[in-house]
């Protein structure tokens, strides 16, 4: 099996776990490919002395963009295609699985999904809902697509089942707070931008189908819709509510406090609050006006992500 699989990383500035995810994906994969967006440290160096395939794109803002660039660009020669981020690595038991489970798969299945577990202070995040995530990670090169969207993006197959490994991946990024908060600040902006278009629909997405009682992701984008029509401020002090207590992310002890409470408090609060800023920009911009239709606030929103966000739909 270790000739019918690629593997495909986005990187910029990635030494310090490049090599960590490079080594956990040699024992099943033909190629490995990264697309760097021309980082400054060893990054590029270390993936190429493990063999990796280094492609250079200059970052285009977008991370669903930056993926479907190197599915179209990268030489990629085997059916079966593998999403990895460069913080994450692959258990040995399923690096065992994938060489085991991969060739005995049906013609008629074209994707594969895997649980990833969240490491945070050296702790695994098992509660608040965020143990198991199953996420499409490998999937038949011919039948899968990027989708297109600001935040939460994920590969839409155009054909065929899935199934289910048994085993995961690892998110265990070793960076500090202070990078985690920065980066977290810019996803922030993203995903506002997200939960605008679901409420004024500046664009359709060709997408995953949002539904209650699909998979998981499927079930996480009907939610995202609902969480979208909350009060602003209300909806992320009720999620980490629901997260921290009804769904026990307490148990995670003191690094699961500080996880739940930044990414599921936090930064969802964050988001509104830059919401909140634009709507605030717009009332300005429209003269405080109660007589502004959805239409024209909509126009005005658009005007303000174009000129000082550099966001066009």
């Amino acid at each position: 099996m270790k000739k019918n699989i690629s593997v495909l990383i986005l990187t910029y500035n990635e030494e310090l776990h490049i090599e960590r995810c490079i080594k956990s994906l040699l024992t099943f994969t033909k190629e490995i490919f990264i697309v760097d967006s021309y980082s400054t440290d060893k990054t590029a160096e270390i993936a190429e002395s493990l063999g990796a395939k280094v492609y250079q794109n200059k970052w285009p803002g977008n991370h669903a963009i930056q993926f479907q660039w190197g599915l179209d660009n990268c030489s990629i020669e085997t059916e079966w295609v593998m999403k990895m981020d460069a913080d994450e690595y692959v258990l040995p038991e399923l690096a065992e699985e994938i060489n085991t489970k991969m060739e005995t798969l049906g013609d008629d299945v074209s994707g594969v999904y895997i649980k990833r577990r969240v490491h945070f202070m050296d702790r695994w995040i098992k509660h608040g809902g965020y143990y198991p995530t199953w996420l499409l990670r490998i999937w038949k090169y011919d039948k899968g697509q990027m989708e297109q969207r600001w935040m939460d993006e994920h590969i839409k197959l155009s054909s065929g089942t899935t199934v289910q490994f048994e085993n995961d991946i690892v998110d265990d990024n070793k960076n500090n707070l202070t990078w985690w908060t920065q980066k977290h600040n810019n996803y922030a902006t993203r995903e506002a931008v997200d939960i605008l278009n679901i409420i004024y629909g500046f664009k359709k997405y060709d997408e995953v189908e949002p539904n209650l009682w699909g998979t998981q992701e499927q079930r996480k984008r009907w939610l995202k819709i609902r969480y979208a029509s909350l009060p602003l401020f209300l909806r992320p002090v009720l999620y980490f509510t629901w997260r921290y207590f009804f769904k026990l992310g307490f148990l995670d002890g003191k690094p699961g406090l500080v996880w739940h409470f930044l990414q599921g408090g936090w930064y969802r609060f964050l988001v509104d609050a830059k919401i909140n800023e634009i709507y605030y920009k717009v009332d300005r911009a429209t003269g405080y006006g109660l007589s502004v239709t959805k239409e024209q606030k909509k126009k005005a929103i658009e005007e303000i992500l174009r000129n000082e966000y550099g966001i066009e739909f």
